[in-house]
């Protein structure tokens, strides 16, 4: 039984975990909602994108643990909110399924990908997302959604992440069988993989590449590499009107779309900064300037006072305000 958000989250940060439940499948995740009605309630799985404060969360959380994945002979590949992403990944290229080859080694459980509409290297869960159960807290109601009610469009946003009222229980995917790729529409990965944009690589060979590209990056957990004790990502890429002089920018529906890791290097704070911060026991990731670690001892508040410091810094230097990715419980930037 965990004691501390650390036992529970990637950054290895948290305070004090109150009332604790596992929940084994999804009848008996709507149990143990139902038996929370009226307290306060987080849900998690991975706890790969969570900063919990140091005064812990003093409620209801429930951890989903089922890890049921399902595929039938059309290609619709069913998983339960509890089961690891990346093994609903490696299972359906097992299967000779393609569409989620470039989310591989993304960490996690299957239920945050609609809540983050999780996405990498040109693609994202809500491109093959078919349908997706969902427990309704305020009418107490098991409902089955398509993708056009989860709130998609700006980036990694979706009704979940703004609101606890509705938790996912098993999300389904629409596959295709094939062993190529989609037209590839990310220059590192088709780098990567000695292709260009548009061509169509193999599953197998994909999955490979972004599995080196993330373990570069520091984005493949690793218990003995303190560069992937973090929640990944830390700051969103911002969209603004217009980009700074020299920014590397990308079109989006708002205005345009900024690159954080560019914005925070160019802001000075470059890959491995922090030593000289505090303790020293929050830095930036030595491999990715976006990601920021805990580097052993680290307590929440640390984090916290060092991404603020980050983010003021970008501000100062750019006028773009970041904001962070994560889902913050019981602590806030300053």
């Amino acid at each position: 039984m965990p004691t501390s958000f650390a036992e529970l989250t990637t950054l290895r940060v948290g305070g004090p975990v109150g009332e604790y439940h596992e929940a084994l499948d999804a009848e008996h995740a709507v149990f143990l909602l139902r038996q929370a009605k009226g307290k306060d309630v987080l849900v998690l799985g991975g706890g790969s994108n969570l900063l919990v404060g140091d005064a812990g969360f003093d409620a209801v959380t429930i951890r989903m643990t089922s890890d049921s994945v399902v595929v039938d002979a059309s290609g619709l590949v069913t998983a339960a909110a509890g089961a690891e992403w990346d093994t609903v990944v490696s299972r359906s290229i097992a299967e000779g399924l393609a569409g989620l080859e470039a989310l591989s080694g993304i960490p996690g459980s299957v239920g945050g990908t609609p809540v983050q509409n999780v996405g990498a290297y040109g693609a994202t869960t809500s491109d093959v997302l078919s349908s997706l159960t969902v427990y309704d807290r305020a009418r107490d109601q098991v409902e089955v959604w398509g993708g056009d009610r989860c709130g998609f469009g700006r980036h990694r946003d979706s009704v979940f992440k703004r609101s606890r009222r509705w938790v996912v229980l098993d999300v389904s995917y629409a596959l295709r069988r094939s062993d190529t790729t989609a037209p590839l529409r990310y220059a590192a990965l088709a780098e990567e993989l000695g292709a260009k944009l548009g061509d169509r690589p193999g599953i197998v060979a994909t999955r490979a590449a972004v599995l080196a590209l993330r373990r570069r990056r520091g984005m493949l957990l690793d218990e003995t590499d303190h560069d992937t004790w973090s929640v990944g990502s830390f700051f969103l890429n911002p969209v603004v009107a217009r980009a700074p002089a020299d920014a590397p920018y990308f079109p989006d529906a708002d205005g345009v779309k900024l690159s954080a890791a560019w914005l925070i290097e160019n802001a000075g704070f470059s890959r491995g900064y922090g030593a000289g911060f505090g303790r020293g026991a929050v830095t930036l990731s030595e491999k990715h300037a976006l990601a920021i670690t805990n580097r052993g001892d680290a307590t929440a508040s640390e984090v916290v006072e060092f991404a603020t410091h980050i983010r003021d810094g970008v501000r100062e230097r750019f006028g773009v305000e970041l904001t962070p990715e994560c889902d913050l419980i019981n602590c806030a930037l300053g």
